[in-house]
């Protein structure tokens, strides 16, 4: 089980393993407190496969949560303390929870959403932590490798979030093969300012387990102090998304002190523009910009190995070690080397599905024919090396003709944030009557971002029309919201 791998090092027991803003957890604290949270859950009749939903800030006590969760046999469901009513509702319907945890100012909303019990945080770690003093330990649940370990909900824009359903050797393997990779060590310090509501952040915790690492949770810390943070609590590994990376950029720019010691930056979720990469370099000197691919569905595709992160700085690394990626055409068969086509992974990383969501299953997760394995059709597209390095091209909603020529939202995107002044970029493909469109957060006028955009692509590849605002808006991941920006338009159009 997950949690196993807290007290699975004796000789790292007291050793830092959790901090946020109130203080540090070691190894044998986390370790206790997901004991006593287990025997609270117990206590309320929770049994193994029921669903525990947790919305609360990625803080110490979630990550006892999510241990104890683990211990006890149920199945941990987090949620972004961002999610509003109209998803929660659907949330709370699908999932089925026997309780939720919630902060105290929520409580009253959330019992009127759904049929479980929901208990206040405050007074639930209250209990904790008197069952923490005496010392309970709880025996481990008669878990299964394919049990349900957690059930991830990924944000729609527009569709209720589908959960991801991810079972105990899945999360294992994942994050093992990871490991294998970027290699945290026990005098790494993770600074993450992600939800734990979003993989990226789960995986962080358990990431950070492995190699016996301290990771900070830093979500509710100001971008003002963000560099002094890292400096005070000695960070080396920073996950990163464009948007994280461009406010570290921008305040390494007014730092005059000297930087953390960082000694990695992961990146996910899209790609970085090589000028931000060169500026993360610039202002942590040593330290390496390591880029990865993959969806929650499997965790992680592929990773650059950190020693690698300078070279095919169009790649997106190699297949995670112990996986399978395929690039197939059309007709489901593999395409030739350096051809786009889906990427397709299969291998023990591969969820079993959608929790509740058999069509959708059975559309993403399909059985390949001669073999018989389960093979996630990621609806990505990219293409491989002679090598054998993946490279990606977009998303299927990323991919659309124009003037009879097919292009990417990405590429026209990655052109944008070139352009000296563009610090993020976001495009809108044609609809309708809606011609292709961009918009960029900068100090630019339309017109040269436009120029710029000509000198930069072909013809049928500059937009229409550009946007400047002061910012882009985000999805809670720190996506670029099209929908925000579709909302925006169609208000335009109504005044």
């Amino acid at each position: 089980m997950l949690d196993e791998a807290l007290a699975a090092a004796p000789d790292s027991a007291d050793a830092p393993a959790v901090t946020d803003s109130g203080g540090t957890w070691t190894y044998r604290q986390t370790d206790v407190y997901a004991h006593a949270f287990a025997h609270w859950l117990r206590a309320r009749g929770v049994a193994p496969g029921d669903r525990v939903v947790v919305q609360l800030p990625s803080h110490r006590e979630l990550v006892g949560m999510f241990y104890g969760t683990s211990r006890c046999g149920a199945v941990f469901v987090p949620l972004n303390p961002a999610m509003k009513e109209f998803h929660l509702a659907s949330v709370l319907a699908d999932a089925d929870p026997v309780l939720v945890i919630a902060p105290g100012s929520a409580v009253g909303r959330l019992t009127g959403i759904g049929a479980a019990p929901v208990y206040d945080a405050g007074v639930v770690w209250d209990e904790v932590e008197r069952l923490a003093v005496a010392g309970v330990r709880v025996p481990p649940s008669d878990t299964r490798p394919d049990d349900l370990a957690v059930l991830v909900y990924t944000s729609g824009s527009t569709a209720a979030p589908k959960a991801v359903m991810c079972p105990h050797a899945q999360i294992v393997f994942a994050t093992r093969a990871i490991q294998e990779v970027l290699g945290y060590r026990p005098d790494d310090v993770v600074f993450c300012r992600f939800p734990i509501s979003w993989d990226y952040g789960l995986y962080k915790v358990l990431l950070a387990c492995a190699g016996r690492s301290e990771i900070v949770l830093a979500g509710e810390e100001s971008d003002l102090t963000l560099l002094r943070r890292m400096r005070e609590t000695g960070t080396t590994i920073v996950p990163i998304v464009p948007s994280f990376a461009s406010i570290i950029v921008t305040m390494a720019g007014r730092d005059r002190e000297p930087p953390p010691p960082v000694r990695l930056f992961t990146n996910t979720g899209a790609a970085l523009p090589p000028a931000t990469i060169e500026a993360l370099r610039a202002a942590f000197p040593g330290a390496r910009v390591v880029r990865q691919f993959g969806q929650t569905e499997c965790k992680r595709i592929s990773i650059m190995p950190p020693e690698e992160d300078r070279e095919r700085p169009d790649s997106v690394g190699l297949p995670l070690p112990g996986t399978t990626v395929e690039i197939l055409g059309a007709d489901g068969e593999p395409v030739p080397v350096g051809e786009t086509g889906e990427i397709v992974a299969s291998g023990p990383h591969v969820m079993p599905g959608y929790w509740n969501n058999l069509e959708l299953t059975a559309r993403t997760f399909r059985r390949e024919g001669r073999t018989g394995a389960l093979r996630l059709h990621t609806g990505d597209y990219g293409r491989f090396d002679a090598d054998g390095y993946l490279y990606f091209a977009g998303r299927r909603d990323d991919m659309f003709k124009r003037k009879g020529i097919r292009m990417s939202t990405l590429e026209i995107e990655a052109a944008a944030m070139d352009v000296t002044g563009v610090r993020t970029a976001a495009v809108l493909p044609p609809d309708g009557d809606r011609d292709l469109m961009v918009f960029v957060a900068g100090d630019l006028p339309p017109q040269v971002v436009l120029k710029e955009l000509a000198r930069r692509l072909e013809p049928a590849k500059v937009p229409a029309e550009c946007r400047v605002l002061p910012e882009l808006p985000l999805t809670q991941h720190g996506k670029n919201a099209r929908d925000a920006l579709v909302a925006l338009i169609a208000g335009d159009g109504a005044r």
